[in-house]
């Protein structure tokens, strides 16, 4: 039995919506953040599926730049969270609304 397209398009699909609900319903900013993580890695997941589908390596190339800012994206975002908790002393999205004070 092999693994089809089919199978890895439900799983990102799978995995992409997990990640969506994670950032539609936890009020922990940093569980939003993990959330956005693995909506990214689904769309990435999806993307090599196809590229191994049709023996084409543009969407696996795309994968790697994706990684690769991705992982900037997650050193200057932790940075911005921890700066924000030591402002704050929370993590919570509903008490980070203003960035004023």
């Amino acid at each position: 039995m092999t693994v089809g397209l089919q199978q890895f398009l439900v799983v990102s699909a799978f995995l992409f919506c997990l990640g969506l609900l994670g950032v539609l319903i936890r009020r922990n900013i940093f569980v939003v953040y993990m959330g956005l993580e693995l909506m990214l890695n689904a769309a990435n997941l999806a993307l090599v599926s196809f590229s191994r589908y049709n023996d084409n390596l543009d969407g696996q190339i795309m994968v790697f730049f994706i990684i690769t800012v991705a992982a900037a994206e997650v050193a200057v975002g932790l940075a911005l969270l921890v700066a924000l908790y030591r402002k704050r002393q929370t993590a919570h999205v509903d008490e980070l609304t203003s960035l004023n004070s």
